[in-house]
């Protein structure tokens, strides 16, 4: 940590970034670290590649600053929620610290504060401020409430603990506007986003007896739904509470038809290691990866299905 500070107080054009089409974690915490950036008077830029964000994370103060071009006078990057180098959607060419919790992050940074046992980003950013005596204003406690309701699965996730409720506590205490990030975040939903639901569950298919539920979504199903990619997330995760369901399978076809792949699990079948089969990563319960070569959706099923069998 003493490292990462005399890197920030050295540094005279700071960048901080969300990863690849970002969430709630990756965009909390580089709101926080924006803020805390600005309190210490340094120059501070927020870049993201993803020019359209999801509006449900209005919610999250500063977005309005974010950037899809990176600035040529950056001399430190911050990378933040982003466990490879590639979903930072750009090569950086100046020092670079990396915060993260994925328990697959490869260490990328020149800096790295990775705590795989926290369960967001977030948590492990307001660990870092709590811990060298930072003020956390509410503008900040708001955006690290944001990440932690995500990340948490609003707090259903078994990583959720008594440390979880009492960090909440403390952000509430700060200044968090945590009403406004539940009902902006949890309850907020789109026309398009219900649309895409519909088409969701009228295919969904369920295999290796009906403990997986498969999700195929095609580019053209996609574009005739008006929805972002983030909102086949819901559809997902609703289909663990079907009964013998253990695994969530998501393949969505891009526009340049390669296949962008989510899992969930709910039964502590660990995800993040077969998306990390197939070059992906993530968590034991939550995971995601991207199939380059493969542009049929059957095709992309059936290699993926054989990998979660083995597991059930």
């Amino acid at each position: 940590m003493n490292e990462i500070l005399e890197k920030i107080a050295t540094s005279e054009h700071i960048v901080v970034i969300s990863h690849i089409n970002p969430d709630a974690d990756s965009l909390g915490s580089a709101s926080a670290m924006y803020t805390f950036l600005l309190q210490n008077h340094k120059k501070v830029s927020w870049f993201c590649s993803t020019k359209n964000l999801n509006r449900k994370f209005l919610c999250i103060p500063w977005l309005e600053n974010i950037k899809d071009t990176f600035p040529k006078s950056a001399d430190l990057a911050i990378s933040l929620d982003c466990a490879d180098k590639k979903r930072l959607g750009i090569e950086i060419e100046c020092d670079l610290i990396n915060i993260d919790h994925h328990t697959t992050n490869s260490l990328y940074g020149d800096l790295n504060l990775v705590k795989v046992e926290a369960i967001s980003t977030t948590e492990v950013l307001y660990s870092f401020f709590k811990t060298n005596g930072f003020k956390v204003n509410k503008k900040m406690a708001t955006a690290l409430y944001a990440g932690l309701l995500d990340d948490s699965e609003v707090f259903l996730s078994p990583m959720v603990d008594g440390t979880t409720f009492a960090t909440v506590q403390e952000l509430i205490e700060h200044g968090a506007d945590f009403k406004l990030c539940n009902r902006s975040i949890v309850k907020s939903v789109s026309l398009a986003a219900l649309r895409l639901k519909a088409i969701m569950f009228k295919k969904m298919s369920l295999e290796c007896d009906a403990r997986v539920a498969l999700f195929c979504v095609s580019n053209e199903e996609m574009r005739a739904s008006g929805a972002m990619s983030e909102d086949c997330e819901n559809p997902l995760e609703e289909s663990l509470n079907l009964g013998y369901v253990k695994v969530a399978l998501l393949l969505r076809q891009n526009s340049d038809f390669t296949i962008k792949g989510s899992l969930r699990s709910n039964c502590g079948i660990d995800v993040g290691k077969i998306a990390k089969k197939i070059g992906g990563g993530g968590h034991t319960n939550r995971a995601g990866f991207e199939l380059i070569d493969i542009v049929s959706l059957e095709e992309a099923k059936n290699k993926i299905l054989i990998l979660i069998k083995k597991d059930l």
